[in-house]
């Protein structure tokens, strides 16, 4: 098999110095990346990797869209990449069935390297998938501060119903949904100011979450610390709660209680992406590949698998594997690229160098170095660690000044065009 890209005698493709990798977001693109000049073939919808930590501040106004994204083939020089779906894997003929927008495509890999990532945890409550708006994708981002914009545009047109134009219920306290939370919050209040009209109307800000407290991945103290600041903006948390329907304008409450609302951001959790029960790897009962130290896939000697689609096993945390997050797909990343190189396995071991969230444009909190950070600090060494994983260098400057001109002036409240909600997944 040709191992530069080409077609191979058997009229089929072969993947790029025979390394392929299903899948350009984080874990993926930068196995790429770390490959260099040995090269792989890149299969993926997108033609760019999303950091999606800065969702938050995209879909508020602070960071440019496009600066959150960093196209493959800058980030990869040396890796192809083709646009397509993994459909089908034949791991007998080391073959990969890709659909294009050409047809089918059949590329042949000497190593495969499966980082299909994962999409949002829709249960089965009615009207879910229907009415909820999911936080997972730059269009996921964008279409929500066009959403909330307009019911601005709609409070102020519809006095009537002004209050529920202006009720936002986020479900799911992890960081995605805290982050979303306060930062749309600066946005709605920098924006509120342009429609007198509506002036008096409050603005509604409801959290729940079915756990015992938000953020539960950090300490008490830090959690307890980021409840108050949301409450003192006025924010309803409600904790050991769920969804028992969600409606057009309304959403009903485990509780009983009904709360008339045009708006409900889904963040609650991540599943890993359905198509991976097509290639027949192993998978637990999460649905994630089933892989051993080394990232190799359970049984497989050319196969491994990372990120969010694979159940990865620390040896610095041997009680839990691996949390679906940027900062440990890149560690797997580096480890899995030293393997694919031809360096000596090693088994994978990495200690969190901590975590952090944004609660607005001068709170925050971070767990890092040994200490506890709140405040301006917890806030400024979070987004200080997101810059720095950013993979370009002119990415880091152009979200370095998004945020230092968001920080002198008022939220943008320019709508971004899109109109369509993204496609939702079923439960």
């Amino acid at each position: 098999m040709s191992s530069n890209g080409r077609m191979s005698q058997n009229g089929h493709k072969a993947a790029r110095g025979g390394t392929l990798v299903l899948g350009g977001g984080f874990g993926g693109a930068y196995v790429a990346r770390l490959l260099g000049k040995e090269g792989a073939t890149i299969v993926s919808l997108d033609g760019s990797m999303l950091y999606t930590p800065l969702l938050p501040e995209v879909a508020a106004g602070a960071i440019e869209p496009r600066h959150v994204v960093v196209p493959l083939r800058m980030m990869c020089p040396d890796a192809e990449v083709l646009r397509g779906r993994a459909v089908g894997l034949d791991e007998s003929a080391k073959r990969v069935t890709v659909e294009t927008d050409f047809g089918p495509a059949e590329v042949e890999y000497e190593r495969l390297v499966v980082a299909l990532g994962s999409i949002p945890r829709m249960l089965p409550i009615p009207g879910l998938a229907e009415h909820s708006i999911g936080f997972k994708s730059l269009n996921d981002a964008i279409y929500l501060r066009n959403h909330v914009l307009r019911n601005l545009e709609r409070a102020e047109a519809d006095p009537a119903n002004a209050e529920r134009y202006l009720t936002f219920v986020f479900v799911g306290a992890g960081f995605a949904g805290v982050e979303a939370l306060a930062e749309l919050i600066d946005l709605v209040s920098d924006a509120h100011r342009h429609y007198p009209s509506i002036r008096d109307t409050p603005h509604r800000w409801v959290l729940v979450d079915a756990g015992a407290r938000i953020l539960g991945e950090v300490p008490d103290k830090l959690g307890e610390y980021a409840a108050t600041q949301l409450r003192k903006r006025s924010v309803d948390i409600r904790l050991g709660t769920t969804i028992e329907t969600v409606e057009p304008t309304a959403v009903t409450f485990s509780d009983g209680t009904r709360l008339e609302t045009d708006t409900l951001v889904w963040t609650a959790g991540v599943t890993p992406n359905p198509v991976l029960g097509e290639f027949g790897l192993p998978l637990d009962e999460r649905g994630r590949v089933v892989v051993d130290e080394h990232l190799k896939v359970d049984g497989r000697s050319d196969i491994w698998a990372l990120g969010d689609c694979a159940r990865v096993p620390n040896l610095a945390t041997p009680e839990q594997p691996d949390p679906p997050t940027c900062q440990h797909a890149l560690r797997q990343a580096r480890r899995l690229a030293k393997t694919l190189r031809g360096r000596t396995p090693k088994p994978y071991r990495y200690r969190s160098l901590g975590s952090g969230a944004t609660l607005g444009k001068d709170k925050g909190i971070a767990i890092g170095f040994g200490m506890r950070m709140r405040g301006i600090l917890g806030a400024t060494v979070t987004r200080t660690y997101h810059l720095h994983q950013l993979p370009l260098f002119s990415r880091r400057i152009r979200v370095l000044a998004d945020g230092l001109l968001s920080s002198m002036f008022r939220r943008d409240m320019t709508e971004m065009g899109f109109t369509e909600p993204p496609r939702r997944s079923r439960p």
